[in-house]
C-alpha cells in the first residue's frame, strides 16, 4: 500500500514537473541556462589558462633576462641562483647540449627542450612536460653569442603555472558553482511563472466554485496587470456576463411563455365546457369564434417560438435577390389595418437574403407601427451607399430613448404596449433584429421628430449573386 502511493506521488511529481507549462519551462530553462554557462565557463577556463600560462612565460623571460644581465656583467661562470621573483629552474646548456649549470632541483637532469636546442633556436617559448616533474611548465630560452661558459650556450628557465589550475580543486569549485547557479535558475523560473500563473489559478479556482454553485452572478477575479492575464479574466467575466443574460433570458422565457400559453388554454378551456354543458338548441357559434381566436393566438405564439429557436441555431435559409420595393409594396397591398399605410420607394434596394423572412421583419415593423400609430404608418424605402435602408415610422407616442434598446429584448414589453395590445408576446421586434444580424444587417430605433422610427438595415447583393443557400 505504501508503495502505491509512492508511486502515485511519484507521478504527480512527474506530472508537475514534465507535463505542466510551468515545470516544462523550469526544465527547458535550466537546459539552456546550463548549455550557455558551460559555453561560458569553458571560454572562462581557456582565458585563466591563457593568461597563467603567459604569466608564467614572463616570469619565465624575465629570469632568462636577468641571468643573461648577471653573467654578461660579471663575467664569470658559477651556478645559477633565482632570485627573489625569479623562476625556480634555471639551466645553463651548451653547445654541445649539456648541461653546464643549474639549479639544485634539476641537478643531473638532461635539458628541459632538448629537440629545440638541437634545431640550434636562438630563442625558445614552449611548454614543456619533463617526466622528472611533477607537472608541465613555462619555458622560456634565450642563446649567447659569449658567455663565461662559452660560445653558443642557452639559458633555460622554467616557470610553474598556477597552482589554482592544477588538481581536481578548480573542476569541482566551478562544478560547485554551476550547481548553485542552475539551482538558483531553476528556483527562480519557477517561483516567477508560479507568480505570473497566480491569477490563472485564481481564475481557475474561481470557475470550479461557480460550477459548483452554478451562481453565474460570481466572476473571476481580474489581476490589473495588462496583457494575456487580463485580457483572459475579463474574457471569461464577459462570457459569464452573457451567460447570466441567456440564464436570465431562458427563466422569464419559461415564465412570459407558461404566462402567455395559460390565458388561451384557459380560455378554450372554459368555453369549450360551457358548450357541453348547453342544451342542443344553444347558439355556440360566437364560442367558438373566441376558441378559434384563442387558438390563432396559441398559433402566434408557438410560430414566434419556432423561428426564434431556428435563429438560435443559425439554421441556414435559401437565399435570393429581393428587391425591397417590390417586397413593401406586396406586402402593404395585403394588408387591412386600422391606419393608412404611406410608402415611398426608391428603385436598386436589392438585398441577398430570404424574401419570407425580410416578409416577417416588414410585417412586425409595420404590425408595431399600426398598434402605436394615432393616424398614419410611413414605410420607406431607400439606399444609403452600400446599404439598402427600409424605414417604418408611425406618429404615435415614440419609443423613450432610454428604453430603445430593451424593446429589442425577448419577452420585453413596456406599458403602452401591454396597454394597447394585451395578448403580444413581447417576440416581434427581437425575432426582426435576430434575422436582421443574420444577414449582415443592423435594426434600431431612430430620432424622429413623432412617433417611432424604425431604421433596418442590410448590404447591397453584388451584382452577380442570383441564389445561394
Amino acid at each position: 500500500m505504501r508503495g502505491k502511493r509512492q508511486t502515485v506521488r511519484g507521478r504527480r511529481l512527474w506530472a508537475r514537473v514534465f507535463h505542466s507549462v510551468r515545470g516544462r519551462a523550469t526544465v527547458i530553462t535550466v537546459v539552456l541556462a546550463a548549455l550557455v554557462l558551460d559555453v561560458c565557463v569553458a571560454l572562462a577556463l581557456m582565458l585563466v589558462r591563457d593568461v597563467a600560462q603567459s604569466s608564467a612565460s614572463d616570469s619565465a623571460a624575465r629570469t632568462v633576462e636577468r641571468v643573461v644581465y648577471r653573467l654578461t656583467v660579471e663575467g664569470r661562470a658559477r651556478p645559477p641562483e633565482p632570485g627573489a621573483g625569479d623562476a625556480p629552474y634555471i639551466q645553463i646548456v651548451g653547445a654541445d647540449h649539456r648541461v653546464l649549470a643549474s639549479t639544485p632541483d634539476l641537478a643531473g637532469r638532461p635539458p628541459l627542450v632538448r629537440t629545440y636546442l638541437e634545431r640550434g633556436e636562438l630563442l625558445v617559448e614552449r611548454q614543456a612536460c619533463p617526466s622528472y616533474l611533477d607537472s608541465c611548465v613555462e619555458v622560456f630560452g634565450m642563446r649567447m653569442a659569449e658567455s663565461p661558459y662559452g660560445r653558443g650556450v642557452m639559458v633555460l628557465a622554467a616557470q610553474r603555472p598556477s597552482p589554482f589550475l592544477r588538481g581536481w580543486r578548480l573542476p569541482l569549485e566551478i562544478g560547485l558553482l554551476l550547481l548553485t547557479m542552475l539551482t538558483a535558475i531553476a528556483w527562480w523560473t519557477w517561483r516567477t511563472i508560479g507568480v505570473a500563473f497566480a491569477p490563472v489559478e485564481a481564475i481557475r479556482d474561481q470557475m470550479a466554485e461557480i460550477n459548483t454553485t452554478a451562481d453565474l452572478k460570481q466572476r473571476v477575479p481580474e489581476p490589473g496587470t495588462g496583457g494575456e492575464i487580463q485580457e483572459l479574466a475579463e474574457t471569461v467575466n464577459h462570457t459569464l456576463e452573457r451567460l447570466e443574460e441567456a440564464a436570465g433570458r431562458e427563466r422569464r422565457f419559461v415564465s412570459d411563455a407558461s404566462h402567455d400559453l395559460r390565458n388561451p388554454i384557459a380560455g378554450m378551456h372554459m368555453r369549450l365546457e360551457n358548450l357541453l354543458e348547453e342544451d342542443d338548441g344553444f347558439a355556440w357559434k360566437p364560442e367558438v369564434r373566441a376558441a378559434l381566436r384563442d387558438t390563432e393566438r396559441l398559433n402566434d405564439i408557438v410560430a414566434d417560438l419556432l423561428e426564434l429557436s431556428r435563429l438560435d441555431s443559425r439554421a441556414p435559409a435559401p437565399k435570393q435577390r429581393v428587391d425591397l420595393a417590390d417586397l413593401v409594396r406586396r406586402e402593404v397591398e395585403r394588408r387591412q389595418g386600422r391606419v393608412p399605410i404611406e410608402t415611398r420607394l426608391a428603385e436598386g434596394a436589392v438585398v441577398s437574403a430570404n424574401p419570407v423572412r425580410l416578409a416577417r421583419v416588414l410585417g412586425n415593423l409595420v404590425s408595431n407601427a399600426e398598434r402605436h400609430a394615432d393616424s398614419r404608418v410611413e414605410v420607406t424605402v431607400a439606399v444609403d451607399g452600400r446599404e439598402a435602408v427600409l424605414e417604418v415610422l408611425d406618429d404615435g407616442a415614440g419609443v423613450p430613448p432610454e428604453a430603445r434598446e430593451r424593446v429589442f429584448e425577448r419577452f420585453a414589453r413596456l406599458a403602452d404596449s401591454r396597454r394597447r395590445d394585451p395578448a403580444g408576446t413581447g417576440l416581434g421586434l427581437p425575432i426582426a433584429r435576430e434575422i436582421a444580424q443574420t444577414y449582415g444587417g443592423s435594426l434600431r430605433i431612430a430620432d424622429s421628430p413623432r412617433g417611432a422610427r424604425f431604421v433596418f438595415r442590410l448590404p447591397l447583393a453584388s451584382a452577380g449573386v442570383t441564389a445561394a443557400r
